[in-house]
């Protein structure tokens, strides 16, 4: 009896070691949350099982005041963070947090941290060469660059600048609310969507030391009281797509990268039909194959499904789905284009979606954990370094 429990216990050892490995095997996710009111401690990580569509129990990776949105360093090395308050080190500003990632755990430490140009940061990016941060600052309607060192620290910034104005809604657009920055296929042209001013401002992108320039000209425009919100650009870089927060809409352009210039081609809701509630969008994201495209609504609380044209750039609605919770803020697609997480701000869980490669459709996969005020989704996968 002896032997025999010996034998079953180095078995079920093995087992578990298999399944540690396994785990460790599947990459990260990363979760920027809002840690105010306390639901949340600073950015979490969990696994997503390739399989089964599963998500472990998060962990805390970081913790840090309200990392609202993240961005990956593309050396796979440094995560960084949009510190989303209005009042920092005793000034009117935000932040933006550096850190250096773990590989084999996904824990995350702290590196530096250099105020945003501006308050409440709801947005960084990153330059396709990891030399430039990119940063929206939502209430004060400003935008700054910020060079980032070989050691992945972020350095003073660069570039700030203060947009001004004003547009058709009293209530969202009384003045300048910058909302992203993207960089194109080209990493020529940074773009900035500013919902408070129905604008899509274009910059010249100097990544040697990480200026901005006004391009010539210096923005694009959507309908009034539209509320542009975040871009997405197609695969080849011939189409920008912008998803306008308060119309609940989409916005194709087509997309000159030689010059930085955006030509309007159509707007398609983002909403049924059939809906007469309030509701408003946040999220777009282009799938890995280019083939879909889908936006996030929030109050009718679901992922807009529409098929793209290679041909024309022309949308196509393909359905929505129910993000299983409220306020779907954020959402991304894993780098295999399988699954879809949704990060549901308002009641705190992220749910796994498995998409029908030739349809687009989403169905969930029947996981879904609990992670205070979610807000923002990010994929590192393994072996990626």
């Amino acid at each position: 009896m002896s032997l025999l429990r010996r034998f079953f216990s180095t078995v079920f050892l093995c087992l578990s070691f298999v399944g540690i490995a396994s785990a460790a095997d599947n990459g990260f996710v990363y979760i920027g949350t809002y840690t105010q009111p306390t639901k949340s401690d600073g950015i979490y990580v969990l696994h997503l099982d390739p399989a089964t569509g599963a998500l472990s129990e998060p962990r805390l990776a970081g913790k840090t005041i309200s990392p609202s949105f993240l961005a990956l360093h593309p050396n796979h090395k440094y995560l960084y963070a949009v510190n989303e308050v209005a009042d920092f080190q005793g000034k009117k500003s935000g932040a933006v947090s550096a850190f250096a990632i773990d590989p084999k755990t996904g824990q995350l430490t702290f590196l530096n941290q250099q105020p945003s140009g501006g308050e409440g940061p709801c947005y960084v990016g990153l330059d396709h060469t990891g030399k430039v941060a990119l940063v929206a600052n939502y209430n004060s309607g400003s935008v700054a660059s910020f060079p980032i060192g070989d050691d992945g620290k972020l350095k003073d910034a660069a570039t700030i600048d203060q947009h001004t104005g004003k547009s058709a809604n009293p209530q969202r657009q009384e003045g300048p609310h910058a909302h992203c920055f993207d960089v194109d296929p080209a990493n020529h042209f940074a773009l900035a969507n500013d919902l408070g001013l129905d604008k899509i401002f274009v910059y010249k992108l100097d990544t040697a030391s990480g200026k901005l320039t006004p391009n010539t000209p210096p923005t694009a425009s959507v309908a009034d009281g539209s509320g542009p919100r975040h871009l997405a650009f197609s695969r080849d870089g011939r189409y920008v797509y912008c998803i306008n927060e308060i119309a609940s809409t989409v916005t194709a352009f087509q997309y000159d990268g030689s010059k930085g210039t955006l030509q309007m081609i159509e707007t398609m809701s983002t909403l049924p039909a059939n809906f007469h509630g309030s509701s408003t969008c946040a999220e777009i994201i282009l799938h890995p194959s280019g083939k879909f495209l889908y936006g996030s609504n929030r109050g009718h609380d679901s992922i807009a499904i529409f098929a793209i044209d290679p041909a024309t750039g022309k949308l196509t609605a393909a359905g929505h789905e129910s993000t299983q919770g409220k306020t779907p803020r954020g959402f991304n697609i894993d780098p295999t284009g399988q699954y879809l997480l949704a990060a549901n701000q308002n009641t705190d869980n992220v749910v796994s979606f498995r998409i029908d490669q030739n349809t687009g459709a989403l169905k969930p996969a029947g996981s879904s954990v609990k992670v205070g005020s979610p807000v923002h989704v990010v994929f590192f996968e393994t072996g990626q370094q």
